[in-house]
Parts: C-alpha cells; structure tokens; sequence
C-alpha cells in the first residue's frame, strides 16, 4: 500500500491550472483584496503580491471566529447581527454559533429578486413535458403564496413540513416557503416505498405533507396518486396535505384521505406578499438523514445560520459562482447534493432541474442537458461520470461544452480513469474537481478552489474554515500516509442536532468518540505536503490485511479498469477464531463471464498496481452491487452481515435495489453455512 501511494506522490499529472485572468476575476481574489482593505488582513508583503490559497487557508483556520464574520460581513448577510460573540463552546462537539443573532435561508436567497427580477433563476426539465422557466420574481412569488398558505394552516416556527417530490422547480418553493414561515423541512425522493418514507419522516412528526400527482422516468408516466392514502396514513401526524399538479386539472380526481388536500395550482392562484420569519442563529432549516444501512435512518438537523454562512463561502469562495451562472447538479431530492443545487442559488446562480431517467435518450442525458442549457458548473456522483465513460461515448463529438468552467465530482472518489476521461473526451480546459463533505455538513469538507492547480486524483486542499487533518489510530497528525480524516476546529454547518437526541449522546458518538477533540469524518485519506487530499474510501470499509490497512475504493478502482469488469466491491470481514475474509464481487460487462481468464487477469493487475498482499481470497460473480438511494456503496453492511450480524438489522428501504441487497445477504449465510460444516 504504502509504495503505491509514494509513486503517487512522485508521478503527480498535473491536468489543469487557471489562467491569471480568472484567477484575477474570481470572487476569491476579490476577498483576499477585500480582507486586506477593510479588515486589515496581511496575507502578502504588499497588496500586489502573489497571494496563495494556501496562505488563505492557513490565516482561516489560525482565526477561526475573524473568518467566519468577514464571511458574514463581506457577503452582507441579510439578518440581525447581534452583539454576540462568533462561538460559543467549551469543546468542538458543543460549540455554538453567533448567539443573539437572527436570520432566513429564504430571505437571503431570494434577495435576487429585487437585484435581477426578470433572469431566470431555476429552469425545469423534464422528459415528456416542455421546458419550463420561472424568473427570480416568480419564484418569490410563488414562495409568498405557499408561505401566506401554510400560515394559514396554523404552520409556525418549529413546526415540520415534508415532502415526496421529484427535482422540479415546485420542490425548491416548497423548501424556500418552509423555511420562509421558519419551519422544518424534509424531503425525499418519488422512488420511496411507503416504508422508506415512514422511517424517515414518522420519527420527525410532520404537520402538512407534500407529493406529486406523477412523472415521467425512462419513458414512462408513473402515477403517485393511487399510493397517497397509504402514506398518509403511515404518517399519524398529518393535518393537511397539498398536491403538487403538475399535469394541469386531471381527468380523474385523486383518492379520499383522512386530511384536508389542496392543490398547489390552487394556492399558487392566491397572491401574497413575502414573509421572512428571522429565526435565532441554529433554529433548525432541514433535516437530513444518515444512510440507515443498520436501523432507521438518523435524522440530521441543520441551521438556518450556519448553512447562510457555508452556503455563501463555498458557492462564493470554492465554486466561484455569482449571478449570471447556470447550475446543474445530476440529483434526486434524497441526496444532499440536492440541496447543494438550491444553495447555489445563495450567489444568484440560475439552476437548472431534471427530474427524468439519467439515461433517458442517450447514457449522456446529463451531459446533453448541460451542453443545451450552457451550464457554467456541473455537479455530479462520480459513479455517473465513470457510466458515461464506459458507454463508449465521446461527448465532445456531440455536445458543445464551451459554456462549461467547472465540474463537481462527488458521493466517491472519482477513478484515475474517468479523471482523464473528462479532459480527453469532453472538455480540456474545465475545472474538474473532486470534493469529499457530504450530507453531515451540508457542504464540503476538502476538494475545489480557484487558485491552485489540479492533480489525477487528488483533492485541492481543505475548504476555507475547515481545519482538516489526517490521523493515526492514535490521533496524531500524519502526512503522506494514509489516515483518517478528521475535522479539528467546529464548523457552523456542524449538525445543530441529531432528531430525538435531547442529551446529544447519540450526535457525540458519531463524530467525537474515536478521536476526543476531533470529529471523524469516517474516510480513509491522505494528506499531502503540498495540501492536497487523496481519499481512499470510507474508513469503516477498511480492508486489513496483516495489519496494513487500504481504502477499499484504491482496490476497486484498480479491479475496474480491467477489461470485462462493469464494476467492483470488496470488503474485509474480521471472522471469529481470528480468521478474516476478503471477497471480491465483480459484476462482468453484458456478455462477459466471470471466468478463470478474467479471475486471473483481475489477480495480474492487483498484484502490479496494488499489492500482492491484497489478492482476494475468492472473486465472485455478482449481479450488480449493492448502493444506497444516494448511490454509495454498502460495503458495512455487507462486511457486517459477513461477520454475523443479523440481516433483519439491514434496512433494505436505503436501496432502490432490495433484490441485490438480498443476494449478498444469502450469499453470506452460505458462506456462514460452509464455514460450520468445515
């Protein structure tokens, strides 16, 4: 393990660098000037000096509570100030943030309808239905009307509002309204069961309900109105639903349930004036939720404020987007990504929705829309980009790009390959980055910046404020080796809480147990001298092998690059009497089997690019492999059921594919079988 990273270190690819022109004309620049002027910030001898991102990040982390109100400050954050202190806290895991302070998510993303009122602000694509576009006046619109209803449902401060909804533009005003009356909100994805629903949102108690009348997904329309009785009825807490039509007046009416329904048309008809209720500092804006891959998902609350703040430095001072902007991210609700998508909005960038298959007409879809659309930054789970590579398609031959500054790869580590693949075949001067955060902090942890130069699978560097580090098992620093990936100064996205969680034990455990004074993100990395970030895979799918540990996904990544092979996974399962087992599910290409060729050709290259050590103890034919709805690997679960856990344990509402989950499951317990009769 240890030699493949060093020949990382040595043999660097560098694929792009910005320009001086756009790192002159970047918003980071335009900070950096504006901390030396204002505040008096010496980040260089003199104002014209080079001034890298390095020094930047450095004086952020060094300065915590200086950084975080110049981002308050330098972004005029719409809200009371108050005359608080930035952070309050005895430790990490209890810090909290601008006490006495009060704000809106929507009230400071809607501000663009008073600067730019007739630009577009979020376009809605779709596969049957016409393109629809809604202006920053119409969406503040629509937001009040909504808002002005639920008011008049009795919805307060505090109170839950949810929703199944696909990626349209209706779900973004429901999130804006929601949060506009001070509300909680919760959304899911239209591919949930009953089931899945009711793990995530019974628990959270809500008072009105949103779903959708129907879609279209590869072709065809599915209906959402025959199942609505069911779920409201597995939500007890329900008073009131609203239906979002998006079909116009339909030709039959949708089913009775047991609360009052109105139709978002209906609402949409009733003109009102925005609202903004200004809530404390950490008054929570969303809940999110955990995988769930063992037990019910956890839920995950954020603040209004700490996502303001997070939200306008990493679109602002990471992504370097302001209005004129196109943003698309390849998304579902579910995923935090989705969010993402709605915080771009924050710096005035126009988004684009899509609520359709992603390879409806071409395995290209996503990439069509953003060549039709002139996005300006694509965000996207790596597992699309890598399908689209292995399609076979050069999207450069039929696609124009020239549009396109930036690219977000994200969910897991994005491979080597599609890496090239991206510059090769679609665009040669494109920002790609890869970044690693996710749904715990509602953002990045490490990843993309305007100033520095891009590598072949590394991340740039720590976001801004973020004081992030590589550990061993015993918690001290480590550089150019592998380690865990820890957070070592508290964030203002931090969680402001876990659901149901009155004493915080369950939150402190997730984070804060295995490294005191520091939150564990849960992945394998490296942290380079240089301040770059490579990330081996989630920690907790660790493979151990005589005691050196590797990142599940640098084997994968490897194991995938062989002809004939779709796509990977292995675990390493620690067994009873000391035995330990390391199995390689392999799912072949249409027409290829799993053969002694291809076994031996996946054996050849581990042992070159990895190391013998990590030869696998049986490589197995699989079906497909097992990904939550968000599309990440379940690797723990798996190993878990491997090292005896019970299957029950293992929520199968996490996955759009129970029946695969369930092979793996029996394919442990003959596994468990064999090793009884031996």
């Amino acid at each position: 393990m240890m030699d493949r990273h060093t020949e990382r270190t040595v043999a660097r690819v560098k694929t792009w660098a910005p320009s001086a022109e756009r790192v002159e004309r970047s918003d980071i620049r335009a900070f950096q000037n504006w901390l030396h002027d204002v505040r008096g910030v010496q980040l260089a001898e003199t104002r014209g000096a080079p001034r890298t991102y390095a020094e930047l990040h450095r004086w952020s982390v060094e300065n915590i509570d200086d950084f975080w109100e110049s981002v308050w400050e330098y972004y005029d954050v719409i809200g009371e100030r108050g005359a608080g202190p930035v952070r309050n806290g005895a430790s990490i895991s209890e810090t909290s943030w601008f006490p006495g302070a009060r704000l809106n998510y929507a009230e400071n993303l809607l501000r663009f309808a008073a600067m730019d009122p007739d630009r577009e602000a979020v376009v809605g694509l779709h596969e049957s239905r016409d393109r629809e576009a809604v202006t920053w006046r119409e969406l503040e619109e629509r937001t009040a009307s909504l808002a002005a209803h639920f008011r008049s449902l009795g919805v307060r401060p505090g109170d839950v509002v949810c929703a199944v909804l696909p990626n349209i533009p209706e779900t973004i005003i429901a999130l804006l309204a929601t949060a506009s009356v001070g509300a909680i909100w919760s959304v899911v994805n239209t591919d949930f069961g009953v089931r899945g629903v009711s793990d995530r949102f019974a628990q959270i108690a809500p008072k009105v309900l949103l779903t959708v009348d129907g879609y279209d997904f590869n072709g065809r329309y599915r209906d959402m109105t025959e199942g609505l009785p069911e779920l409201v009825d597995a939500l007890p807490s329900i008073e009131h639903h609203v239906m979002v039509d998006t079909r116009g007046v339909s030709s039959r009416e949708s089913p009775a349930i047991r609360v009052p329904s109105i139709r978002l048309s209906a609402i949409m008809s009733v003109p009102a004036q925005p609202t903004y209720e200004r809530v404390e500092f950490s008054h929570p804006l969303w809940v999110l939720y955990s995988s769930g891959t063992t037990g019910k998902p956890k839920g995950i609350v954020h603040g209004h404020g700490g996502v303001v703040l997070e939200v306008n430095k990493a679109n602002g001072l990471q992504y370097d987007l302001s209005l004129g902007d196109r943003v698309y991210f390849a998304v579902s609700t579910t995923w935090v990504a989705w969010n993402m998508l709605v915080d771009s909005m924050m710096r005035g960038a126009t988004i684009i929705t899509y609520d359709g298959a992603p390879a409806f007409g071409t395995q290209a879809r996503h990439l069509e829309i953003c060549a039709e659309e002139r996005v300006t930054f694509l965000g996207v789970g790596a597992a699309v980009l890598t399908g689209i590579e292995r399609s076979g398609i050069s999207p450069r031959d039929h696609y124009d790009f020239s549009s396109l500054d930036s690219i977000l790869s994200t969910g897991s580590p994005l491979p080597e390959s599609t890496w090239l693949w991206i510059h090769d075949e679609m665009k040669r001067d494109v920002h790609l980055g890869s970044d690693s955060g996710g749904t715990d902090i509602a953002s990045g942890i490490v990843g993309s910046n305007p100033l520095d130069p891009t590598f072949v699978g590394e991340l740039q560097g720590a976001y801004l404020g973020v004081a992030a580090d590589t550990v061993d098992s015993e918690g001290r620093p480590v550089v150019g080796e592998v380690g865990e990936l820890v957070i070592t100064e508290a964030l203002p996205s931090m969680p402001v809480s876990f659901w149901n969680d009155p004493d915080r034990s369950r939150y402190r455990s997730a984070y804060f147990e295995d490294f005191p004074g520091m939150w564990r993100q849960g992945d394998w990395a490296t942290r380079r001298a240089e301040g770059s970030f490579v990330i081996h895979g989630r920690s907790d799918s660790t493979i151990n092998r005589g005691g050196i540990r590797m990142g599940s996904a640098d084997i994968c990544e490897v194991v995938d690059s062989v002809p004939g092979v779709r796509v990977s996974m292995v675990i390493g399962a620690e067994l009873s009497g000391g035995d330990y087992y390391m199995p390689l599910f392999v799912v072949p290409d249409d027409g290829v089997v799993v053969d002694d060729d291809l076994r031996n050709a996946i054996v050849a290259e581990i042992r070159s690019k990895v190391s013998p050590r990590y030869v696998p103890d049986e490589i197995i034919a699989a079906p497909s492999v097992p990904r939550t709805r968000t599309g990440k690997l379940m690797e723990v679960p798996v190993k878990q059921i491997y090292q005896g856990a019970d299957p029950d344990a293992v929520s199968l509402t996490v996955t759009d594919e129970p029946d695969t989950l369930l092979w793996y499951v029996d394919r442990a317990a003959a596994f468990a079988r064999e090793r009884e009769a031996d």
